[in-house]
């Protein structure tokens, strides 16, 4: 069945919290989103951000992000008393002020948590038991590691002592009692964020909403995932990267882009049965309804680039396992629920690993015109299994890219869709919506006609992303009924599909 969704992280949602969060306003989204005929809600990672606040450099891949948790539900479940949400700082409302932000519900996080270790809170107490037996093979680790970062201040892990660092048993024993409190403490918002979530998952689903989210091939150097799992990436002996990734050249940089993650040890990965894959992807596949596998072609092969570098041109492609891996997930769970984020450089062999699986792959208007009509970002080029954008988290704003354009890419722009202003935006939402792709997906900023302004993320700018969010007051009537019109007109909606 064909079907259409929005792209918009929470972070980007209105709210009195200084920051998008899984409370009233999440589902007031969900009920827009089930008015206009949408199927589909495409976030971003949902991990506690480390530098930058991006999504996509978290401190675990398996736990949530704090902030993103709603403190008028933390009063509504007994976790937090009224009067004490009721001063909230004065943010800016189209912005997300990170630092201010955290802050701030730390200081009532740690109330929460106060409360809950004196009071019990008896309705909860066999409830967070529970999620600390179902979650305790990645949680633990996480709230050590967190609590060691909080306690050792800001330095990398790293710099931690060598005993501690390299997990010697005595050492992480010592510091597990050193800071029981805390580690306690890390758990219990990882309760309170599951927690959330959940019931919005839920919420979602049954009113025909699904969620998708989205998996970094990458983790973090800084992270609890390469602390507690060493061996599965290319270390040297003190538990420095010796090569990291990063893409060569492309549409976004001359110099390529140098995300300097540590790349994964493919060999060691394979000898451990790839176990900490498949629990990554299980644990997503749960977590979400499907799931969008970011910098797909590394599983094929990846740019692999010495540490010492300063940019990315110097690397080399390394062929991947990924074959391997995706064959023993199929083989556990039969129909793959996988979106291929397959942009940039693509080979034939990265193509027949998508197609090998099934996987739907990506399209994207903003890069179907830097050639001429063959481009195979061009609707009339596409077949049925693959989703089709307007721009991604990575793009412009689509307003924003039409006003920007220039030399040829202008003109054979005009050529397809005749503007550059409002017009040309509604012309390719609407050619978005009536191609061929099953899918659609538009970021909420197109729905909104916003410029580049309110762009998420411009790769290679390490400050100042990350932080757009919209006002209820920017979705106009008119907008709405488009896109519902779009929907339905395109046989994309709900109701075609009911």
């Amino acid at each position: 069945m064909r079907n259409s969704g929005i792209l918009l992280h929470i972070t980007s949602l209105p709210g009195d919290d200084g920051v998008g969060t899984m409370g009233k306003e999440a589902y007031k989204f969900i009920d827009f989103l089930e008015e206009t005929g949408q199927q589909l809600w495409q976030i971003l990672p949902l991990g506690p951000a480390g530098s930058g606040n991006s999504p996509y450099q978290c401190f675990s891949a398996f736990a949530g992000n704090p902030l993103l948790i709603n403190l008028e539900l933390l009063v509504d479940e007994g976790f937090l008393m009224a009067n004490e949400i009721e001063n909230k700082p004065r943010y800016l409302k189209r912005k997300v002020e990170f630092e201010r932000v955290r802050t701030w519900k730390n200081g009532l996080f740690m109330k929460a948590f106060n409360r809950f270790q004196k009071e019990k809170i008896p309705q909860y107490h066999n409830e967070y038991n529970h999620f600390l037996n179902e979650h305790g093979w990645w949680l633990h680790d996480y709230a050590l590691f967190m609590a060691a970062k909080e306690y050792f201040g800001p330095t990398s892990w790293h710099e931690w002592d060598d005993d501690f660092k390299f997990r010697k048993e005595e050492a992480v024993n010592n510091v597990k009692k050193l800071l029981a409190k805390e580690l306690d403490y890390q758990c219990f918002l990882q309760f309170l964020f599951f927690k959330q979530w959940f019931s919005l998952k839920r919420y979602a689903n049954l009113k025909g909403v699904q969620i998708v989210g989205d998996v970094p091939l990458y983790v973090s150097g800084e992270s609890v995932d390469v602390w507690a799992n060493t061996d599965i990436f290319l270390l040297d002996k003190n538990l420095e990267p010796i090569e990291v990734g990063g893409v060569p050249p492309d549409y976004f940089s001359e110099t390529g882009q140098l995300w300097g993650n540590p790349v994964f040890d493919w060999k060691r990965l394979k000898a451990r049965n790839y176990d900490w894959w498949m629990a990554r992807l299980h644990f997503n596949l749960n977590f979400f309804n499907r799931i969008r596998i970011d910098h797909f072609r590394g599983l094929e092969s990846y740019w692999s680039i010495p540490a010492k570098e300063e940019t990315a041109m110097n690397g080399k492609w390394v062929p991947a396992f990924g074959k391997e891996m995706l064959a023993m997930l199929k083989s556990q769970i039969g129909e793959m629920p996988l979106i291929a984020e397959d942009l940039g450089i693509i080979t034939t062999e990265v193509d027949a690993l998508r197609d090998d699986f099934g996987l739907p792959g990506m399209k994207v208007l903003q890069f179907a015109f830097t050639t001429d009509e063959t481009n195979k970002n061009l609707p009339h080029n596409y077949t049925v299994d693959f989703i089709v954008y307007t721009g991604t988290h990575d793009n412009n704003t689509t307003l924003g890219w039409l006003q920007a354009l220039k030399g040829e890419e202008k003109t054979l722009v005009g050529k397809y869709i005749g503007s550059f202003d409002l017009d040309g935006l509604n012309k390719l939402m609407e050619m978005a919506m009536a191609s061929v792709a099953k899918t659609a997906i538009i970021p909420m900023q197109d729905i909104l006609e916003l410029d580049g302004k309110s762009r998420m993320n411009t790769p290679g700018v390490a400050n100042g992303n990350w932080g757009w969010r919209f006002q209820w007051s920017q979705l106009k009537l008119k907008q709405r009924r488009k896109l519902k019109e779009l929907t339905v007109l395109y046989n994309r909606s709900t109701e075609n599909n009911s």
